[in-house]
This record gives C-alpha cells, sequence and structure tokens, in this order.
C-alpha cells in the first residue's frame, strides 16, 4: 500500500509499517523530520523526481513524499473485542465508499482512543493513499477487522456481548439517551443511504443527532465523531465517580 503526505508518512514511520521512502523535491523543515526519523528507522529512501510522484499519488497532494507501507495486521472481531479492555469501543463501517469519509472516521476513532474498527472487504473506500492522507496518519495506528457481511459482523458483535448502536437521522431516539460506558460499537452507514436494511434491524439500538438547523443531518465523519466523543465523555465521567469534577 502507498500513503503519501508527511503527516501520513510520519505516523507510519511512527507505526514502524514503512517499507521504503520516495522523495521529491527540496527540503524543508517537515520533510528533513520525515527523512530523520526513515535514517533512525533504517528505511530506505530513494530520490526520484516530482513527476514521478504526482503520478503514484493520481492527483493526490502528496507534499514531496510517497511512502510504500508493509501489510497491516489483520483482525477478526473476536480479536478486537479481547484486545480493547472490559469494554470495548469499536466502529462499524457499513458501505462507506468516500476514502475522504473514511479517513476522517479513523482519524476519529484514534482520537477517541476506540478499539478497531470493522469494515466491509467489499464495495468500501479502499484504505490507499486518499484515507491516509484524510486520517492524518491514523490508518497506521488503528486495528481494523475486514468482513464480508456487516449485518453478520453486527450479529457477531452482540454475541460477543458489545451492544451496537446504529446512526440513522431518523430515528427517535437521541444519541445521548444510550449508556455508553457498556461495551459498544458505533454503527454508520454511507452518505445519503445510510444504514442498509438488514443492518439496521440488527442493531440493539438505532439513534439519531438532534439538528438545530436548516440542515437535516451531519456528514458521516461528523457524526460518527460527536457519538464517539460522547462515548468518551460518559466513561470518563464514570470512571470519576459518575459525576463530574468541577474545574
Amino acid at each position: 500500500m502507498l500513503v503519501y503526505g508527511i503527516n501520513a508518512v510520519l505516523e507510519a514511520l511512527r507505526a514502524g509499517r514503512v517499507k521504503s521512502l520516495r522523495v521529491a523535491g527540496r527540503t524543508d523543515a517537515r520533510l528533513a523530520d520525515v527523512l530523520s526519523l526513515a535514517t533512525r528507522e533504517q528505511v530506505k529512501v530513494e530520490r526520484v523526481s516530482t513527476g514521478d510522484l504526482d503520478r503514484q499519488a493520481r492527483g493526490g497532494v502528496h507534499q514531496g513524499v510517497i511512502a510504500e507501507l508493509e501489510a497491516a495486521a489483520s483482525y477478526d472481531i473476536p480479536e478486537l473485542v479481547a484486545g480493547t479492555g472490559d469494554a470495548p469501543l469499536l466502529v462499524v463501517l457499513d458501505g462507506i465508499e468516500d476514502p475522504q469519509n473514511l479517513g476522517a472516521i479513523l482519524r476519529t476513532a484514534d482520537a477517541a482512543g476506540a478499539g478497531g474498527v470493522v469494515r466491509q472487504s467489499r464495495h468500501a473506500a479502499p484504505l490507499g493513499g486518499a484515507a491516509a492522507k484524510a486520517s492524518a496518519g491514523a490508518v497506521a495506528h488503528v486495528r481494523i477487522a475486514e468482513v464480508v457481511n456487516i449485518a453478520r459482523a453486527v450479529e457477531e458483535l452482540k454475541e460477543a456481548g458489545v451492544w451496537t448502536v446504529g446512526l440513522a437521522a431518523d430515528a427517535g431516539k437521541r444519541y445521548d439517551q444510550i449508556d455508553y460506558t457498556l461495551p459498544t460499537a458505533v454503527v454508520v452507514g454511507a452518505e445519503g443511504t445510510g444504514l442498509r436494511r438488514l443492518v439496521r434491524e440488527r442493531c440493539d439500538w438505532v439513534v439519531s443527532i438532534p439538528m438545530g438547523g436548516h440542515v437535516s443531518s451531519l456528514n458521516v465523519s461528523v457524526a460518527t465523531a460527536v457519538v464517539l466523543f460522547e462515548a468518551v465523555r460518559q466513561r470518563r465521567t464514570a470512571a470519576e465517580g459518575r459525576f463530574p469534577k468541577t474545574p
């Protein structure tokens, strides 16, 4: 897999997944940080033309550097659940085909400390350069389980003791009426179409984020962030004795 852009490449280097680097143009301070870390990690660096990087990035903004990565570790759902403590917090992607949204969700999942992401192996945005750049490098850190069927994956999560919370703009229950201190998987669907029927029917709860303006819904990556950080807030409050401390 190729990733490009300074942040994405830096995070891939920090994760120990870079096989080689291709660099073009003058070395500024930020690119110097990439090269310094590559040297410490004993990663091969090749100087190429800017045109070569343009072709490899397929029009993406590469900022003068592209990295070839080692294959990511593969996980299954039991491994995601088992590796995240007593109350896992996971994200399930149902048909996310936009790499920008995929990358933004991975960035949010990493920032929220989520234990991993479940995504479909087909009919989904590729985990390539565009998603990696949009994730600000989080793609190199987030544990990902790829599955054939999301509806079956939701059932598997439920069998493992994880409560599944689907997001839908027309749901009657508010997102903040759920107890996210329990083992939880947040299930989100594609822009426009939302959750597919079979996936929605299998979720334990389906919730919405109330809109106070003129638009009817949020971008899927923003909606995911809202719910994940509500879960983080609830869990932090619970850890403090279920009452927020006075600043």
